[in-house]
């Protein structure tokens, strides 16, 4: 099966839990992560503006160990095609040249409606919530997605969780239908 490519946008990455996680699938070869260092100083700068107890060098040494942990997940070289791109919100147009140089299939993000099928289709993209996006993956590898979920789960520390816990907290990120299919997964998996 060819690797999915899926780039990622500023608010899939601004909160930390929901970064993990799809790292953690991305980690597991379900998919290739794409960002781009305008996503990065996007998800950066609103952390900062509304969490004063970060620092940047501290969300810059994240943004170094993401960039470094997965292949070719940093797309450059695409500034030259925003101009010709139209999105309802111009200022997300920077987001759909990154996915298209970085061959994405698919932007994952919240802001739907900023990324319309139309406007998507022409360059064989489209945009999915987090939530379908996991959901698709546990169709496609429910085994590896589980895999790839312990994983996630057995590095949460501060507080540790239970698997009931962690998939609350997985809801809590916006993503009750990936968690009710996880659940699944986790039962029969016992």
């Amino acid at each position: 099966m060819p690797a999915l490519v899926a780039f990622l946008d500023a608010n899939v990455l601004y909160p930390s839990a929901l970064r993990s996680f799809l790292l953690h699938l991305a980690l597991a070869d379900l998919y290739r992560a794409r960002w781009s260092n305008a996503v990065h100083e996007e998800w950066i700068s609103n952390l900062l503006r509304n969490r004063p107890d970060l620092t940047r060098e501290r969300l810059e040494r994240t943004r170094r160990l993401m960039d470094k942990a997965t292949l070719d997940s940093l797309v450059e070289d695409y500034e030259a095609l925003i101009p010709g791109l139209h999105l309802p919100d111009e200022d997300d147009r920077h987001i759909l040249a990154a996915a298209i140089v970085g061959g994405a299939q698919v932007i994952v993000t919240k802001n739907l409606k900023d990324f319309p099928a139309a406007a998507l289709r022409p360059h064989r993209l489209e945009a999915q919530h987090p939530d379908k996006f996991v959901q698709n993956l546990i169709e496609r590898s429910p085994d590896l997605v589980l895999q790839a979920a312990e994983t996630h789960r057995q590095t949460l520390k501060n507080p540790p969780q239970t698997v009931a816990e962690y998939l609350v907290s997985l809801e809590a990120q916006g993503l009750p239908g990936a968690a009710a299919a996880l659940r699944l997964v986790y039962s029969s998996a016992v």
